[in-house]
């Protein structure tokens, strides 16, 4: 077949200019793979991941939660403050954070909790879901607990980092993710001279219900 040469001139450049694209796209991502990652001195909480489905009524925050320190975004708020302190190695502030968004959702978890109990029996869906809003908040507890026990050891003050563990210990169960770590750092410092890992065959397997419950023994610590 017959293609004139102002044809033939047209097609070419239009290759040429899906070539020359597809060249230029695939840079990003190439230079996304290629960027190394450096690990942290001391481990820092990430929020958890959510699916891309559209929020529920419950799920979208109420303008008392936006605004107020007593909730989950306040406390949330703290922590992020906390982390950006301890990148540019400023501990005296990232203790001061990591304390209060540690009373943040340690009281959090109790009124939840109390919630809970109080429609128990009567509401049972709203029983439930303050229930589940007392273990996340008293997860969230024990993660600011933790990271306030490691800034202690960066200062170099291994004495206010062993009361700390041990609190995440009882309320995680030492089988947990968290309280294993936490076991770790006071073997790491020299408080328990027994190392341990949950993969140990003798170990068993506890509930970690007990989270928010034992917030009520933690609020003014």
């Amino acid at each position: 077949m017959f293609i004139p040469s102002i044809m033939r001139t047209k097609v070419t450049s239009l290759l040429s200019l899906s070539l020359a694209w597809g060249v230029i796209s695939t840079l990003p991502v190439l230079a996304q793979e290629s960027t190394p990652t450096n690990s942290p001195a001391i481990e820092r909480s990430t929020p958890a991941t959510t699916d891309s489905s559209a929020p529920t009524d419950s799920e979208v925050p109420t303008q008392y939660e936006s605004d107020s320190l007593l909730s989950l975004q306040g406390g949330q708020k703290l922590m992020s403050e906390a982390s950006a302190a301890i990148d540019n190695q400023q501990y005296d502030v990232a203790v001061e954070k990591l304390q209060a968004a540690r009373q943040v959702f340690n009281q959090l978890s109790n009124f939840y909790l109390q919630l809970s109990e109080s429609f128990s029996g009567i509401e049972n869906r709203i029983a439930q879901q303050q229930r589940n809003k007392a273990l996340e908040t008293g997860q969230m507890r024990d993660e600011a607990t933790y990271q306030l026990a490691l800034v202690h050891r960066a200062q170099e003050k291994p004495e206010l980092s062993v009361p700390l563990l041990i609190q995440v210990i009882r309320s995680q169960n030492p089988t947990s993710d968290l309280g294993t770590k936490s076991y770790q750092q006071l073997f790491e410092i020299g408080f328990v001279k027994d190392p341990y890992s949950s993969s140990n065959p003798n170990s068993r397997s506890n509930s970690n219900s007990n989270q928010s419950e034992s917030g009520q023994s933690n609020s003014n610590q």
